[in-house]
């Protein structure tokens, strides 16, 4: 199995394109320029670094700096959650229930995939481990932090029907169900979305590295489905286990809603 090995000399042309795509910003006066100039050198650094990270990890095989890039990767993950919310949980949490969350469904459904599927040798190799997760992880942390934006302002924008319902003797649980049932279906939407449109509108990145790098479309595809199917577990799970312990820290024992525990 072969495939076409670039240098970077080939990636000048493409690089062109979004040179392109700043001087469309200038001549439309999109104010666009700035940023995509800083998100490009971003991502040209962090993926050079990784590449040089990947290899040293790559050769160690050790199960030590599997898990410390692991957590690294979900710390990330959990920043990017906290930053995506209008409204914060307080404290701790802020933090904690993303990364938690994302560490729990992202962490499980991977290790359930290399026991049980792929069963590279050892398990933990981080050829297989650290790819898989990253896939599954950028999926459950979109997933994650749209739920729980939802929540947070769901919660709000519907309080005085939710209090009604808590002053008539209903629990936390009922008063919050159209609100929790919203967060979380905010939640799975891109996954549903991406599996819909995936094969008819879109050839996912995975199954065209595959074959690009030599792999039969046909066992690319099995990849791929197998990826999917990961990917759809891990956002449930997660998005699930945010979304319920969400609730939890805007309510008290007392079922009272507690809007003073965002953080300010």
């Amino acid at each position: 199995m072969t495939y076409i090995q670039l240098t970077y000399g080939n990636l000048i042309l493409p690089a062109l394109l979004v040179v392109l795509d700043g001087v469309l910003s200038l001549a439309l006066r999109l104010r666009l320029e700035k940023q995509l100039a800083i998100a490009t050198v971003r991502m040209v650094i962090q993926l050079t670094l990784v590449g040089y990270v990947l290899t040293f990890l790559f050769t160690a095989v050790s199960p030590l700096w599997t898990a410390v890039a692991a957590v690294i990767m979900v710390l990330f993950a959990s920043r990017e959650i906290v930053a995506r919310q209008k409204r914060r949980l307080p404290g701790v949490w802020s933090y904690g229930l993303g990364a938690g969350c994302t560490l729990l469904a992202a962490g499980t459904v991977t290790i359930f995939a290399l026991l049980t599927e792929l069963r590279p040798e050892p398990w933990y190799h981080p050829r297989y481990a650290l790819p898989l997760l990253g896939m599954i992880l950028g999926n459950t942390m979109t997933g994650i932090s749209l739920g729980l934006d939802v929540l947070t302002n769901g919660v709000v924008r519907e309080k005085a029907a939710i209090e009604a319902q808590l002053s008539l003797g209903g629990t936390r649980h009922q008063a919050l169900l159209p609100v929790l049932r919203d967060a979380i279906r905010s939640g799975l939407m891109p996954i549903i979305n991406s599996m819909a449109a995936i094969g008819l509108v879109s050839l996912p990145g995975m199954m065209t590295g595959q074959i690009l790098a030599g792999v039969d479309p046909i066992d690319a595809v099995k990849y791929q489905l197998l990826i999917m199917f990961l990917i759809a577990g891990g956002t449930g799970l997660g998005t699930l286990v945010a979304i319920m312990g969400g609730a939890r820290l805007l309510t008290d024992h007392r079922h009272r809603l507690r809007l003073d525990r965002f953080s300010r």
